[in-house]
């Protein structure tokens, strides 16, 4: 099982990114997945969820509204689509499989004000 994100980089407040997680190993649309994100100081914190079956989507309160997490399955990768950025939301972005345990590396996401 591997995942790999991208997707990341510096931008204004305001703006957009859109992070992916690139999955092999493992069929990404019979698991449900998800995206974390670790700011400096603070504990990892669940951004957004995509159930396996249903494609049924969480969202924390705090990105609710602006971010949309989807999956395209014959490329078997995860999106986090990310608007109305905020320098709040400036972390370091994971996409998780809890079935597995399994965390990519991380991407950097910073938004400047």
């Amino acid at each position: 099982v591997q995942l790999v994100e991208s997707g990341g980089g510096l931008v204004q407040d305001g703006g957009s990114l859109r992070l992916s997680c690139a999955a092999s190993g493992f069929t990404i649309s019979s698991y449900v997945m998800t995206w974390y994100r670790q700011a400096p100081g603070k504990e990892r914190e669940l951004v957004a969820t995509i159930i396996s079956t249903s494609g049924g989507t969480n969202y924390a309160d705090s990105v609710k509204g602006r971010f949309t997490i989807s999956r395209d399955n014959p490329k078997n990768t995860m999106y986090l689509q990310m608007n109305l950025l905020k320098p709040e939301d400036t972390a370091v972005y994971y996409c998780n499989v809890p079935r597995f345990g399994a965390w990519g590396q991380g991407t950097q996401v910073t938004v400047s004000s």
